[in-house]
C-alpha cells in the first residue's frame, strides 16, 4: 500500500544523493544551485589553523569551507524527491563520509580539473562500498576546458561510469547531473538483477 500524506496526495519516494568530491570543487554551490529549499550550509571561514593542513593550490581565493555537509533537495516529480548531501572536501572531515553515506542511492563525484587528483579518495570511496556514481566536471570560468574523455582516461574510470561536464552554479546543468545520476543508477540495478 502506498503511503498518502493528509491531503489524499501520494507520499513521494524519497532518495538520498551525495555530493563529493576536493576542496573547493563546487560542492556546495552544486547543491544550492538546485535545492528547491534554502540549503542548510555548515561553511566556516579558513583560518591560520588549517595552515599546513589545508592544500589551497588552485583555490588560493577560497575564503570557506564545509566542515560538516551541505543539505538541499529538488523535487524531480510529484512521486520523487532527491535529498542531496553534500560532503566535506578536505581530509580532516572524511570521518564524516560514513555517516553521511549510510542510505545513499548514489553519487555525484564532482571534479575540478585544477586539481584532479583531488577526485581519486571520492572515486575510490564509492567503487569500494559499490556505490553508483557519476563523474561531473565543474567547468570553472576562465580555466582550461578538457574532453570528457580526456577526464575519463586522467580519472581512470570505466566505460560505464558516466562522465559529465557541467557548470555548478547552472540549475539546469545541475539538473541534468542528477537525473543522469538517477538512469545510471537505474541501469545499474536493472542489469544485477537476475531475472
Amino acid at each position: 500500500m502506498d503511503s498518502v500524506r493528509s491531503d489524499n496526495a501520494p507520499v513521494p519516494q524519497a532518495l538520498k544523493i551525495l555530493v563529493a568530491g576536493g576542496f573547493g570543487a563546487g560542492k556546495t554551490t552544486l547543491v544550492g544551485a538546485v535545492s528547491e529549499i534554502a540549503p542548510l550550509r555548515t561553511e566556516e571561514v579558513l583560518t591560520t589553523a588549517g595552515v599546513g593542513t589545508d592544500d589551497t593550490t588552485g583555490v588560493a581565493t577560497k575564503t570557506t569551507t564545509t566542515v560538516a555537509m551541505d543539505f538541499g533537495r529538488i523535487t524531480i516529480n510529484p512521486s520523487l524527491v532527491l535529498y542531496l548531501f553534500g560532503t566535506p572536501g578536505q581530509n580532516r572531515f572524511w570521518f564524516l563520509w560514513d555517516e553521511l553515506a549510510t542510505g545513499a542511492l548514489g553519487a555525484v563525484v564532482l571534479a575540478d580539473t585544477r586539481r584532479l587528483a583531488d577526485s581519486f579518495a571520492a572515486i575510490d570511496y564509492f567503487e569500494q562500498r559499490k556505490t553508483p556514481f557519476v563523474i561531473a566536471v565543474n567547468c570553472f570560468d576562465n580555466e582550461q576546458r578538457y574532453t570528457v574523455e580526456q577526464v575519463r582516461e586522467a580519472l581512470d574510470v570505466d566505460a560505464h561510469v558516466p562522465v559529465l561536464l557541467t557548470d555548478a552554479r547552472d540549475r539546469i546543468s545541475v539538473k541534468t547531473v542528477l537525473i543522469t545520476l538517477v538512469e545510471h543508477v537505474l541501469t545499474m540495478v536493472r542489469t544485477t538483477v537476475p531475472a
